[in-house]
């Protein structure tokens, strides 16, 4: 279902059919207390998650809303499971962070077949005709801000030598990550600049299942003792999220990478990052990771929420982009939001004085 589609399912729905949701009357003119959101997040092992969660349930809350909030875990069966107990408990709007962006195809049919407006929220759910609105950030350009950042942090002079990681394969933001990246990454190592040492350049070669932080580990120890075994350095990685940079930053200490308490070791390499987990935030204002790029996660809730909200009304959600975000099926009409390079010179004013992590935060290295 367009997003045009499902503006028109309400407007009908008001005429005396069925609305979404189930109810006998369409949503214009009914109170939000009436109204129920579902929100599909994909883990809670993510601090960003959480956040994004949280953010879009209390914006909601705020304008009268129930709100059905569920966390699948990084579990395909358990979200699918959880989005068709939302459809068949009666919600009006379903906004959907997919795990695996291709595989809610029956879920998305049940809710267009029941009038149930989705709105994908920052990955884009692939495959279907039924996605009716994509709230998210300029995830090329935060590939792009990544790349920057890599090569400000190495300097000038070279040949440097890189390795690059991506995200996971059915995640449909890893490939805008690392094409921005590479856009940036892929004439440096054409002139030389830069040397992916290991070779491995690809998508697919780089990429990290469900963006876990043990596999990015592993592959950054399996990546020192395969290439670097004769006594060359990393001087810099790519690295696409916090949590995969935590992973292997941990790698490269192992390795002797980074102060000791001898005063030994190697320069920790440039580490970039994204998602401005506070984890990370302390290891970046303590010199060891490099930069992340800050997405404002209550900027974004509040794009999903005046989505969800033009839907509920009858209209059309306002896009500020209606040809980059192709599903395979359509190109969703999508909102984008623009972010912001971290490191250790603009912590305060970017997450501080913004109110995003407070300055105790920043020192503990913990959410309060």
């Amino acid at each position: 279902m367009t997003a045009l589609g499902a503006a028109a399912a309400l407007v009908l729905a008001a005429c005396g059919g069925e609305g979404a949701g189930g109810s006998s009357s369409g949503n214009e003119g009914s109170a939000p207390e009436d109204l129920t959101i579902g929100v599909s997040m994909p883990t809670q092992t993510s601090e960003r998650w959480i956040a994004d969660g949280e953010n879009v349930q209390e914006q909601l809350e705020e304008l009268g809303y129930e709100v059905d909030l569920q966390y699948a875990g990084d579990d395909i069966p358990t979200q699918s499971q959880q989005v068709d107990q939302m459809i068949t408990q009666g919600a009006d709007v379903l906004i959907i962070a997919a795990i695996d962006g291709t595989a809610l195809s029956s879920q998305l049919q049940a809710a267009a077949d029941a009038g149930i407006p989705v709105i994908s929220y920052d990955r884009l759910i692939r495959d279907s005709e039924n996605v009716d609105f994509y709230v998210t950030f300029d995830n090329f350009a935060v590939g792009v801000a990544q790349a920057e950042s890599l090569v400000e942090g190495l300097g000038e002079g070279g040949p440097f030598n890189i390795e690059l990681f991506a995200g996971s394969l059915d995640d449909n933001n890893a490939f805008f990550f690392f094409e921005g990246a590479m856009s940036v990454l892929q004439p440096l190592i054409d002139d030389g600049t830069l040397v992916v040492k290991s070779g491995q350049t690809d998508i697919e070669q780089v990429a990290t299942l469900r963006w876990q932080q043990e596999t990015a580990q592993k592959r950054m120890e399996d990546l020192l003792t395969s290439t670097y075994n004769d006594g060359s350095r990393v001087d810099g990685v790519l690295s696409p999220y916090d949590g995969l940079s935590r992973g292997i930053i941990t790698a490269l200490q192992n390795a002797g990478y980074g102060p000791t308490t001898d005063g030994g070791a190697q320069p920790m390499p440039i580490v970039t990052g994204q998602d401005a987990e506070i984890a990370s935030v302390k290891l970046i204002a303590d010199s060891v990771q490099y930069s992340t790029i800050f997405k404002d996660t209550r900027d974004l809730a509040e794009q999903a929420v005046i989505a969800a909200e033009a839907f509920l009304d009858g209209d059309e959600p306002e896009a500020n982009n209606t040809e980059d975000y192709d599903n395979g099926v359509k190109v969703v009409p999508s909102f984008l939001l623009p972010v912001e390079t971290v490191t250790a010179d603009n912590i305060q004013t970017a997450l501080v004085d913004s109110g995003y992590w407070t300055a105790e935060e920043v020192e503990s290295g913990q959410a309060e």
